[in-house]
C-alpha cells in the first residue's frame, strides 16, 4: 500500500525534528547528505539510537534488555505489530528520564513507515545493520562492569556492533548511489569498519568519565589509555584514506562524513593534551568550534590536500603518541 504524500511529508517532518532533539552533532551532519541518502541515515540513526536508549537504561536488568531488543528487532524485521515492542518497551522505561528518546520510542510506528518508502536495496541494509547492532549489542548487556570489557578482542567487537557496521551501512549505500566511489571502494571495504570504529572509540573515551562515576567501563580492562589513543589514530589514519576514495564531486557524502571525522580528530586532539581528566564537559568541544569546522568542511571537501594537511597539523599529538615507544 502506497503510503498518502501527506502523511509521508508530516512523518518526515518528524524524523527531521526528532533529530534535532536527541542528536546535536547528527543533526548536523545528517543534512549535508543529498536528499535521498539523508532520508534513509537519518532513519537507521533514530532506529540505532532505540536501541541504544535500550541500552543506555540504568534502571532495567540485562534480561529485559535482551527481551525488549528481540523485540524491537521483530518489529523492524516485520515478524511482529509494532505495538508488541513499543507498549512494553514504554513501560519498562516509564522512569527513564530522557523525555525526547522516550518520544522517539513512542513513535516508533512513524520510524518504520519512513524505512518502508525506501528502497528495496536501502531497507535490506538498513535492517542488516539493525540486526548486527541490536544482536551483537545484546550480547554485551551485563558485561558492562567497573573492570571495562574483558580484552582488546572484545573491544574491538563492541566497537564494530556498535558503529564498525554503520560503516558498512554507508558505504552500501553510498555504492548504490555513487558508481564511482563503488569502484575506488572495490577490494577495501575493511575501512569503512574503521571509520565507524574510530567515531566509537572517541565516544567511549570522551565519555569515560561519566561512565566512571557510575560504576562502567567499555575500554578494555588492562589497556591503558595511551595504547587506545594510538589504536584511535590507526583507525582515523584508516578513514582519512575511507573519505578521499568518495568522488570530490559528492560534496554532500565527503562533507558528511569530513564532519564526522573532524570532529573525532579534535576531540581525541584535547585528550591527547592531558595526561588525565576527570570532567567530560573538559572534552566537549565549543559550540564555535564545532561551527568553524563547519565551516572549513565547505572549502575542504573539494580537495585531498586541504583534508591531508587538516589530518597532519591537529592529528598530530596522537601521531606523537601513536610512534612513542
Amino acid at each position: 500500500m502506497i503510503q498518502p504524500i501527506e502523511n509521508s511529508q508530516t512523518d518526515l517532518l518528524y524524523q527531521k525534528a526528532i533529530l534535532n532533539s536527541v542528536s546535536r552533532t547528527f543533526a548536523l551532519t545528517i543534512p549535508l547528505l543529498p536528499p535521498i541518502i539523508e532520508k534513509v541515515v537519518g532513519n537507521t540513526y533514530l532506529l540505532c539510537r532505540i536501541v541504544d536508549t535500550i541500552e543506555d537504561a540504568a534502571e532495567l536488568t540485562p534480561e529485559t534488555k535482551r527481551n525488549l531488543s528481540f523485540l524491537f528487532l521483530d518489529t523492524v524485521l516485520g515478524r511482529s505489530p509494532v505495538e508488541s515492542f513499543v507498549n512494553p518497551c514504554l513501560l519498562a522505561l516509564k522512569n527513564y528520564s530522557n523525555h525526547d528518546e522516550l518520544d522517539l520510542i513512542a513513535h516508533t510506528p512513524t520510524v518504520l513507515r519512513i524505512l518502508h518508502t525506501c528502497s528495496n536495496h536501502d531497507q535490506e541494509a538498513v535492517s542488516r545493520c539493525v540486526s548486527i547492532m541490536s544482536q551483537g549489542m545484546s550480547r554485551f548487556h551485563g558485561r558492562q562492569t567497573e573492570a571495562g570489557l574483558k580484552d582488546l578482542a572484545q573491544f574491538e567487537e563492541y566497537c564494530y556492533v556498535v558503529a564498525g557496521v554503520v560503516g558498512e551501512l554507508l558505504t552500501s549505500i553510498f555504492r548504490h548511489h555513487s558508481p564511482q566511489f563503488s569502484k575506488n571502494i572495490e577490494g577495501r571495504e575493511p575501512l569503512a569498519i574503521a571509520f565507524g570504529q574510530a567515531l566509537q572509540m572517541t565516544n567511549i573515551l570522551k565519555d569515560s568519565p561519566e561512565d566512571e562515576a557510575r560504576g562502567v567501563s567499555w575500554q578494555p580492562a588492562n589497556v591503558s589509555q595511551l595504547d587506545l589513543l594510538r589504536i584511535a589514530y590507526q583507525k582515523l589514519h584508516a578513514s582519512l584514506t575511507y573519505i578521499l576514495l568518495i568522488p570530490k564531486e559528492e560534496v554532500g557524502m565527503r562533507r558528511f562524513c569530513l564532519l564526522a571525522f573532524g570532529l573525532a580528530v579534535l576531540t581525541l586532539d584535547k585528550i591527547a593534551a592531558r595526561d588525565h581528566f576527570q570532567k567530560k564537559d573538559g572534552l566537549k568541544l565549543s559550540r564555535n568550534t564545532v561551527w568553524l569546522f563547519y565551516t572549513f568542511t565547505k572549502i575542504a571537501a573539494g580537495s585531498d590536500v586541504l583534508i591531508k594537511i587538516f589530518f597532519y597539523l591537529w592529528g598530530y599529538p596522537l601521531k606523537r603518541l601513536a610512534t612513542q615507544q
